[in-house]
């Protein structure tokens, strides 16, 4: 198996939708990825397999110094094949080439050693508020 990964590529709203919703399951729904990647994003990740796309990955920046990884998504077919580890590594070395200090993540306990032990984030305490 041959991944491609390519940084800042041009994304199409409804293959990332169908990815997201692929990786993460619920209702689908075709959302402006585009617009918001360009509006909000410092950086993002695709992962390709013959010209499709199987895993994804984007960093929110507040402006300043700070950035925070969002939507790591690796289609269920590729998963636990180091994609996302991949993917993360990937995006990581972009953002150390900006200004970007500072990249945070929050994650739920099952995905503990994904994000400390393959990616290298230390733990931090957060929280959270579900505002709907």
């Amino acid at each position: 198996m041959t991944i491609d990964f390519q940084i800042r590529f041009p994304v199409v709203d409804t293959e990332l939708s169908r990815l997201h919703h692929d990786a993460f399951g619920g209702r689908y729904e075709c959302a402006p990825w585009r617009s918001r990647l360009e509006r909000h994003s410092k950086s993002w990740v695709g992962a390709f397999s013959d010209g499709q796309l199987c895993g994804f990955v984007h960093a929110v920046w507040d402006g300043g110094a700070h950035a925070f990884l969002l939507d790591t998504a690796v289609a269920p077919r590729f998963q636990h094949q180091g994609v996302g580890t991949s993917l993360v590594s990937r995006i990581v070395s972009d953002l150390q080439t900006t200004d970007v200090e500072w990249l945070h993540v929050d994650y739920e306990a099952h995905l503990a050693d994904f994000y400390s032990v393959a990616c290298g984030f230390g733990p931090t305490t957060a929280g959270l508020l579900r505002l709907k």
